[in-house]
């Protein structure tokens, strides 16, 4: 025991960094290991459930031929008009849009708003009148407004992605520290520079609560629009599945949207990484 502290000890602190980097690395194999055995492991069950009949193959096929699906709907438009690439891409560029002005916009005004009492004050019954409305509500009257391009169905992601960044960003500067606060006015900062460099930091945390919680919006919401208007996309890929009886189209469209939610996802954690850096 004593030569295992001591071999400890005479490590320097450089390489006491790297064990622990090792160590960690080791851990994040394992882990991703056990994610990719799970996966396998259900598609497995799945299969072995429709082949032996204890699903029915005529409502839940088997996940080879959802992958083959996969594979030839790359080049293959039927039955929906349009092939797999232009779906994903006629969906990212509704979602990025609707998903980007929400940020732009919300982010900054939930800082305003928990900040400054008189903007609050101004902005907050607007914003309460809007907050209950469900998204979805929004779509007949977007229809009559815009048609069924992407302005209509941007607006709709926007909406439902737009009320969590407020409040998040909002929630996140009012739990700013008074005590630093405090310190800075001692120190002679004006209020929009205390806002700036404490207040907006402070909140960065659960404004990327909030940013989360909005991609899961932006995405429900966007299938939903584009299964009631739309001539291309994820969701119009699933509604047309539904019409023709191929639950095959459906679940691929199911697929390819908890893919792509979880690179963003897993996008988004690394942007927080960059950003939050400083907290660790």
């Amino acid at each position: 025991m004593s030569k295992k502290v001591d071999s400890a000890e005479k490590l320097t602190d450089e390489e006491r960094i790297l064990l622990v980097q090792s160590q960690k690395r080791h851990s994040d194999y394992q882990l991703t290991a056990l994610s990719v055995i799970g996966v396998l492991g259900f598609l497995i069950l799945w299969q072995i459930a429709v082949m032996l009949g204890w699903l029915p193959s005529r409502y839940v096929p088997m996940p080879s031929r959802v992958i083959q699906l996969f594979f030839a709907k790359w080049t293959d438009p039927n039955p929906d008009g349009a092939t797999l690439g232009v779906n994903i891409i006629g969906s990212l560029q509704v979602a990025l849009t609707g998903f980007g002005l929400a940020i732009v916009i919300g982010v900054p005004l939930g800082l305003l708003m928990g900040w400054f009492h008189a903007f609050d004050k101004f902005m907050r019954p607007i914003f309460e009148i809007l907050r209950p409305i469900p998204p979805v509500s929004w779509i007949p009257i977007t229809i009559l407004w815009m048609g069924v391009g992407l302005k209509a169905k941007a607006f709709i992601v926007f909406f439902s992605a737009f009320v969590p960044c407020v409040i998040n960003a909002y929630t996140g500067i009012k739990q700013t520290s008074p005590v630093l606060i405090n310190f800075s006015k001692t120190c002679g900062a004006s209020n929009f520079t205390i806002f700036y460099k404490i207040g907006i930091p402070s909140a960065m945390t659960m404004t990327f609560a909030g940013v989360r919680v909005a991609l899961g919006n932006a995405w429900a919401t966007l299938v939903a629009a584009e299964m009631l208007a739309a001539s291309n996309g994820l969701g119009y890929m699933i509604q047309q599945g539904r019409q023709f009886a191929r639950p095959d189209i459906i679940i691929l469209g199911i697929v390819v949207i908890g893919a792509i939610g979880v690179l963003f996802t897993s996008l988004l954690a690394k942007i927080e990484d960059k950003v939050l850096g400083w907290k660790k």
